[in-house]
């Protein structure tokens, strides 16, 4: 498969969203990217956002092991600033940067199996890969689908997906290439020097001597699972950086890659 028919799987934080700059900057990219005939998926999260909301109305949100709860009382709420505001928020910014754009979550178009993934966790959901039918059609009509990490049971019960695992399995679905975004260019070594390779030898060795250590730790990690189970290196990168943004539309590798 050439570079240019190599499905993009971008993945973004609720941080993108707080920035208009950086929100501007990575749409205008993803927007020139599929004009000009490349595949790409973005799916968020929106921790902040399901944060505000559930203050709002008066809901205290728990973590168990750094993964947060949701009782069925939050899901409206979870839903609301997932599905609902999260996606609409980056699918105004595409659209205003020239992009024809479908805002969907997992639950559409029988894209994974949900279920429940810890009974301790509430409505946590697990998902597997399922049918790519409907992503793959979003993509031939040259369009920029918008996926939000909200699945559904089998039953037709809403679940919270960690934006991650919901990245994983969309990759999986069209054989595509995993960068995951954030605010940080990579992953830095102790000098501050961003590291352009690592592997799981080299990241636990990282790890032991506290140099990736708390968000990026468990970001690593995951890029780690996801680079083995898919065959093929996982990027982290930054939403932030403009020169790395330009080096992703010129199909250059960004950031730090995670091989398998």
């Amino acid at each position: 498969m050439s570079t240019n028919e190599t499905v993009l799987v971008l993945k973004v934080g609720g941080a993108l969203m707080q920035s208009p700059e950086g929100l501007q900057g990575l749409m205008q990219t993803a927007a020139n990217m599929v004009n000009a005939g490349r595949k790409v998926v973005l799916v968020h999260g929106g921790g902040y956002l399901v944060d505000e909301q559930l203050q709002a109305n008066g809901m205290v949100s728990e973590k168990v092991d750094g993964l947060r709860v949701s009782p069925k009382e939050h899901m409206p709420v979870v839903v609301g600033a997932l599905a609902g505001t999260s996606n609409k928020i980056l699918q105004g910014a595409a659209t205003a940067a020239g992009a024809t754009v479908v805002g969907l979550s997992l639950a559409d178009g029988n894209l994974v199996d949900a279920t429940i993934k810890d009974p301790r966790l509430g409505m946590v959901g697990q998902v597997a890969p399922k049918d790519g039918t409907y992503l793959k059609f979003i993509l031939s009509q040259g369009w920029l689908p918008i996926v939000s990490s909200i699945a559904m049971t089998a039953d037709g019960e809403l679940l919270n997906v960690n934006a991650d695992d919901a990245a994983t399995v969309l990759a999986k679905l069209v054989h595509g290439q995993l960068i995951l975004l954030s605010d940080v260019p990579g992953v830095l070594d102790g000098k501050g020097e961003l590291l352009n390779s690592l592997n799981r030898a080299e990241i636990a060795e990282l790890v032991a001597q506290g140099v990736i250590a708390k968000g990026m730790k468990v970001k690593v990690e995951a890029a780690l699972e996801v680079a083995e189970q898919m065959g093929q290196p996982v990027q982290v990168a930054s939403w932030r950086d403009a020169a790395q943004l330009a080096a992703l539309a010129r199909g250059e590798h960004i950031g730090t890659q995670i091989q398998p």
